[in-house]
């Protein structure tokens, strides 16, 4: 049988909504209020809602949260941003525009998310807050790191870009969702996130009242009344119809987080007994929701041609870690400073999972890929 395997399958998502969705965007052209209309903020209090967050705070995409968040906790040139080196560029990228120092950390190989143990060695009298990026869909080990911020009087921000709706289980039992644990924190919803808009889309959240103040300001041109400009600020709105939108999917995340934990934990048993990859491992404190699939393996450049090749798309998060990429060369960064990342970097290989992947799809991708094993 032939499949047509994607990556993220959107549009066969967006199918079995169509109605709702596109309802909701007709009653925002309706309204014509397309900048600042109500679907704004009432996805701010989904959101809110939803997460247990106090405040959320939208804007038009995940680097700008960032580089708010940074704005908000009043960061200054040449501070420093303890953040990890295996990671999308938006962290580094942000911080790098407003003068901060990235200061990066090598991460767990089997998670893929921060090394918590080697943040204390990177922390100088110039450190004033830490990333944490919530990679591929589940929690970094956040309570040991907020111990360490609140020692070392630092600020926590979460880049809550790939994990919503992840859970943190603290050691006394305690559950927080991913996004509400640190003094302010990010999201973003790019069409293949978990929750995902039409387009751009992000927000912050936070549970303290003037920092939520703060970001609604800088992300509205510093503005605090019309025409009123308290302080240096940005141009960062979610438009109505990306919210009216999230509106919508914002309902059924439930249904597409554990349609991916399905597909998921299907693949750990399709792959239970193929020596040749290491599958995704899921920690102790946190649920993996699977914004993506990615495995571990030896030649992982030529397993990748090909199962190209067999019609099965595949993508590399990421090729090059942050501490090696020419933009950020001007830190002094060498190869061998952070190993784990760059061993990653080699070995990572993100497969096709998404809401609408059927058991017959990947059981395909994996036939395919046991397949180009034997072609090696």
């Amino acid at each position: 049988m032939d499949y047509s395997i994607k990556m993220v399958d959107l549009h066969s998502q967006y199918l079995k909504i169509k109605d709702e969705i596109d309802m909701a965007i007709q009653e925002v052209i309706n309204s014509s209020a397309f900048i600042n209309g109500k679907a704004v903020d009432a996805f701010s209090q989904d959101l809110a809602g939803y997460t247990g967050a106090k405040y959320v705070i939208p804007c038009a995409n995940g680097t700008d949260a960032l580089r708010i968040a940074y704005q908000v906790l009043d960061l200054k040139p040449g501070d420093e941003v303890i953040m990890p080196t295996f990671n999308y560029v938006a962290s580094a990228e942000a911080a790098a525009l407003l003068k901060l120092k990235p200061v990066f950390v090598d991460v767990w190989e089997d998670t893929f998310n921060i090394n918590e143990n080697l943040i204390s060695e990177r922390i100088s009298a110039a450190t004033k807050a830490i990333v944490v990026v919530h990679l591929f869909g589940q929690s970094a080990n956040m309570k040991p790191i907020i111990e360490i911020a609140r020692d070392n009087n630092l600020k926590v921000i979460e880049d809550n870009a790939q994990s919503l709706g992840s859970n943190y289980t603290f050691p006394n039992g305690e559950r927080l969702m991913t996004g509400t644990i640190g003094d302010i924190n990010t999201f973003s919803f790019f069409p293949t996130k978990n929750l995902g808009c039409f387009g751009d889309g992000g927000a912050l959240s936070t549970n303290d009242k003037e920092l939520a103040q703060k970001a609604a300001i800088i992300s509205s041109h510093g503005q605090g009344q019309k025409y009123e400009y308290h302080m240096v600020g940005c141009n960062s709105r979610l438009d109505t119809i990306q919210a009216a939108i999230l509106r919508v999917k914002l309902r059924k995340l439930n249904s597409y987080i554990q349609s991916r934990i399905e597909a998921g934990q299907s693949y750990n048993q399709l792959f239970e007994n193929l020596r040749q990859i290491s599958r995704p491992s899921e920690s102790r404190w946190s649920k993996h929701t699977f914004n993506q699939y990615v495995i571990r393996l030896d030649s992982r450049d030529r397993i990748k041609e090909l199962l190209k090749d067999s019609g099965i798309p595949s993508m590399v998060y990421y090729p090059i870690p942050m501490h090696l990429q020419k933009a950020y060369s001007y830190l002094g960064y060498k190869t061998g400073d952070f190993p784990v990342s760059e061993k990653l970097c080699r070995e990572a290989l993100a497969l096709p999972i998404h809401t609408e992947i059927t058991s017959q799809e990947q059981e395909f991708v994996v036939s395919s890929l046991i397949n180009s094993f034997n072609k090696l």
